[in-house]
């Protein structure tokens, strides 16, 4: 892990864990995407313990997913600073 994703981890891990599942859980009916985002969320916050672990797979899903992170227009700030988070950690771990 290098030291920009590592310092970027840390800036938003606590608030992913506790955004991400609400964020699921108000809008994953609208946006059943999103259960996908959850799941490789989950996956990069739990793989990023184990050093050297090749998240590669994970972000390249997440952009195609997320169609590079584009924020829908009926949903809240939540979801936004959601996406805004796993696009920094996308570009910190490709730094």
């Amino acid at each position: 892990m290098n030291k920009i994703f590592g310092n970027t981890l840390k800036k938003h891990v606590d608030k992913l864990k506790m955004y991400v599942p609400v964020v699921d859980r108000v809008h994953g009916k609208h946006h059943p995407e999103f259960h996908t985002v959850r799941q490789l969320t989950e996956s990069i916050l739990d793989k990023s313990s184990q050093p050297g672990a090749d998240l590669s797979d994970e972000f390249a899903k997440l952009r195609e997913t997320t169609n590079n992170y584009t924020v829908p227009d009926d949903v809240c700030e939540t979801f936004e600073a959601v996406y805004k988070m796993l696009a920094e950690l996308d570009r910190a771990y490709h730094e």
